[in-house]
């Protein structure tokens, strides 16, 4: 006996269609829902927490070793006083002698000190030319202490000078790339003294904003609190945001500021519009707005080009005398294709820069238009000039 099966169900194409634009869209909703419509950043890329931040050395030493491009001793007295020094320290008299090298110069050490470098760890260091050296290339950097801003040695530095740039040239014509008179030394310090700060032991934190805003301020209190689930932080100013450490994360500082520093925040940005009237450079930021403005560009252009001819007498001809007869022409151009440009109340940034090339007008006439309509009222930012 046989039991009749029912034939199998086949779905139409369009049922098929159907069912995969449906799967399509919900995976762009889960998208969208995802992402959120503004670009948000990190903590950590917009803002700084106390105590974790470099600090600035600095020290004077002597490179030598120089291919004769160093100092010239006659004209550095401060070489010359050094070099001295240096010998005297091991164990040699050279104040009476008559010293005549140009294989030393004198340079000064710069370094920044990482937050919490130990002692023992290695940092970068910039060397560059003091007196009138033309080159350190080649040249090893003598023992030179490196000091922070209290007086104190924080660092020791020493090694071969690594130097990018060059120099060369003969009697008639000379070529310089990049700054041969300044160097790298690439781990070329040792620290020596720690800077005391102890994280661990803070009750408080100061969140400083790179770019101070009252908006981003709270936006970033009210993130860190929702993470934390009690109302820990708070925006003391613009530029502060003041974060009492919970007590689940007391003695465990790290752990806070590592689960804090990955929150996102949408930061919010004062209107300004940047203008570097040297090179002409003009930089608008989003949230700049126009109110209705007419705006009418014409430039009054004259040309005077000079074509000077030469007039001659006539073959085999006894009278006349060959002289030269000026032809000058003038043209004038009045700027009579330019119009008049409307722009209405809340034109975007977009709006405007493609307004204004629409009338021909370049960067150098932009900054003038621009400064004209803030003078007029009609420009809701601030203006910069650098």
């Amino acid at each position: 006996m046989f039991l009749a099966l029912p034939a199998p169900h086949r779905r139409s194409p369009f049922a098929s269609g159907l069912a995969g634009g449906l799967a399509a869209l919900a995976v762009l909703l889960l998208l969208a829902w995802s992402f959120p419509a503004q670009a948000q950043s990190r903590i950590k890329d917009i803002a700084d927490f106390e105590g974790v931040r470099d600090n600035q050395l600095v020290g004077y030493g002597l490179v030598v070793g120089l291919n004769g491009t160093g100092d010239d001793l006659d004209s550095a007295p401060f070489t010359r006083e050094s070099l001295i020094g240096m010998l005297q320290r091991l164990g040699i008299s050279a104040r009476d002698a008559d010293l005549d090298t140009n294989n030393v110069a004198a340079v000064m050490v710069t370094a920044d000190l990482r937050p919490f470098a130990r002692q023992g760890t290695r940092i970068d260091i910039t060397v560059s030319a003091l007196g009138d050296a033309d080159n350190l290339l080649g040249g090893t950097l003598l023992v030179t202490p490196l000091l922070a801003a209290d007086g104190e040695v924080y660092a020791v530095a020493q090694g071969s000078v690594a130097v990018a740039g060059f120099s060369a040239g003969g009697d008639g014509q000379s070529v310089t790339k990049g700054g041969p008179t300044a160097g790298r030394i690439p781990s070329g310090a040792i620290v020596e003294r720690e800077v005391p700060f102890d994280m661990q032991e803070l009750d408080t934190i100061k969140i400083s904003l790179r770019n101070p805003d009252f908006t981003t301020a709270r936006r970033m209190a009210e993130e860190i609190n929702r993470f934390i689930g009690v109302p820990t932080a708070k925006s003391t100013d613009p530029g502060t945001v003041l974060l009492d450490i919970p007590a689940n994360y007391r003695g465990n500082t790290v752990a806070l500021l590592t689960d804090i520093e990955q929150l996102r925040v949408q930061p919010d940005q004062q209107a300004r519009v940047i203008i570097d009237e040297r090179s002409g450079v003009i930089v608008m930021g989003e949230s700049v707005r126009i109110s209705t403005v007419a705006i009418a560009q014409g430039n009054l252009t004259i040309r005077i080009t000079e074509t000077p001819q030469v007039s001659q007498p006539a073959p085999f001809s006894n009278t006349g005398a060959t002289v030269v007869v000026p032809r000058t022409d003038i043209t004038i151009d009045e700027g009579e294709e330019q119009r008049l440009a409307v722009l209405a109340e809340g034109v975007s940034l977009q709006e405007l820069v493609n307004g204004l090339n629409t009338m021909g007008i370049g960067p150098r006439d932009l900054i003038t238009i621009l400064q004209a309509i803030k003078a007029a009222g009609a420009l809701q930012a601030e203006i910069e000039v650098m």
